[in-house]
């Protein structure tokens, strides 16, 4: 069979443009206007994207106000798998994913929440697994301070082998509902998991039967050492942070390659996914001026507050907008895989502060193009041909003016190119990522 995209919507309110909500085309409301989100679920599902994929955040983003004032992004937003729990209702094919944090959430709950959205939606739910840095999301969850960053991914290895541990407490074929006899369940095949270690101590078993897919297809962004180690042992996706197309296929590389010999995963089983924010149009100049458009809507202060922040809180009021990153740039607990692109990019381009927080900004630290279907779709299968991706996730920079417009220029295009589906292969995310069903290790034991 031939080698296909994976291709993943990932919905931010107003678009993934920091003046997203300025641009005419974008709906202001969206943060909490869920007739905006069902009609962005649907376009993206009647133009066959694998899966819709909500970011979260456990606090109001700090910032200096006057930046914060002026975003949308991870300030004020509907929770996300509430929402995507009302989304199942009025989608039917479509993958529904959404972050939820190992560091503030307790695995019990975490599972049952994914147990349920699973079966809400037959079978088309996924967890993306992150870790939280934030010092205001710590506070909000009553913590002193924050782990760091090895403690955080070892808390989050063990917190998805118990959340799969959870899964597993019923057989599938646990719940008889036999009438005559008045047997609902069958009592050998319900499984409690009975864990203890110095962090985590869950008793189970889950009150809520195995989700339709064994496992909600389990999602994960890290680039770092330990964000790959984690990806290699878990994922099915990842949502990729790179650049370029030799950074981007040395990770593919590594990660896939890890899969096979630590772990001896399939790595077919695991989509990697750059992100790849897109304005297109019908023309490439239209596509431009709409581009500029988007930056010229952008206020300075946010370009520097959004850099410091993807930069690990660095304080770049000091600096001249006009001068480059200072060297060296001092130590933060950020994402590693943002902050090493980032800090490159600026490097290698020479970029000043107001360049590069002007692109951070726009684009959020992924990689942006513009232009018309044609030079889109190009770079596109470039990228995939060079096995520097499996897919792309996409990142409307306005919404939902450039989300149709992708949906309506780009995949038709990609399907005519024979890199894309025109319909769905089966009923739950992991068909139509091609992903295997895990078996219970309960299933395994009595066979």
């Amino acid at each position: 069979m031939t080698r296909q995209m994976t291709l993943a919507a990932y919905f931010n309110p107003t678009g993934h443009h920091v003046a997203s909500w300025r641009h005419p085309r974008a709906q202001r409301d969206a943060n909490v206007n869920i007739g905006h989100y069902v009609e962005m679920a649907q376009a993206a599902e009647r133009a066959k994207f694998d899966m819709i994929f909500l970011a979260d955040s456990e606090a109001v983003r700090e910032a200096h106000i006057d930046a914060v004032s002026r975003s949308v992004q991870f300030v004020a937003h509907f929770e996300p798998i509430t929402l995507l729990s009302a989304l199942a209702m009025a989608t039917k094919n479509i993958g529904l994913v959404a972050t939820a944090s190992t560091t503030f959430y307790e695995p019990y709950c975490l599972a049952r929440q994914f147990a349920s959205l699973d079966h809400l939606s037959h079978g088309r739910a996924g967890w993306n697994l992150v870790t939280s840095a934030q010092p205001a999301a710590a506070a909000n969850y009553g913590h002193e301070g924050q782990l760091n960053h090895a403690e955080r991914y070892g808390r989050a290895r063990e917190f998805a082998r118990i959340v799969q541990g959870l899964w597993d407490s019923w057989d599938d074929d646990a719940f008889v509902r036999d009438v005559d006899s008045g047997l609902y369940f069958e009592p050998s095949r319900v499984h409690s998991l009975d864990y203890k270690s110095d962090k985590f101590s869950v008793r189970g078993p889950l009150n809520c039967p195995r989700p339709p897919q064994g496992y909600p297809v389990q999602v994960q962004a890290g680039a770092s050492d330990e964000g790959r180690e984690l990806a290699a042992e878990f994922a099915e996706a990842i949502f990729s942070p790179h650049l370029n197309i030799p950074e981007a296929k040395a990770y593919y590389d590594d990660v896939k390659g890890r899969m096979q010999t630590k772990y001896n995963r399939d790595p077919d089983h695991l989509k990697i996914l750059p992100g790849l924010s897109v304005v297109v149009a019908e023309s490439d100049d239209k596509a431009a001026e709409d581009y500029e458009l988007l930056q010229s809507l952008i206020h300075p202060v946010v370009c520097r507050e959004i850099l410091s922040t993807m930069l690990g809180g660095v304080d770049l009021s000091p600096y001249s907008m006009d001068e480059q990153l200072p060297d060296p740039l001092p130590p933060t607990n950020a994402s590693k895989g943002h902050y090493d692109s980032i800090v490159s990019m600026a490097r290698r381009e020479k970029l000043t502060i107001r360049e590069l927080g002007a692109r951070c900004a726009g684009a959020r630290g992924k990689f942006f193009i513009h232009g018309g279907p044609k030079k889109v779709c190009d770079t596109l299968e470039e990228w995939f041909t060079a096995k520097a991706c499996d897919g792309f996730c996409v990142l409307p920079p306005y919404m939902p003016g450039q989300h149709t417009d992708f949906c309506d220029l780009v995949v038709p295009e990609l399907q005519r190119r024979g890199l894309f589906r025109k319909e769905y292969a089966g009923a739950t995310l992991r068909e139509n990522l091609g992903l295997p069903r895990p078996e219970s290790r309960y299933a395994a034991r009595r066979a």
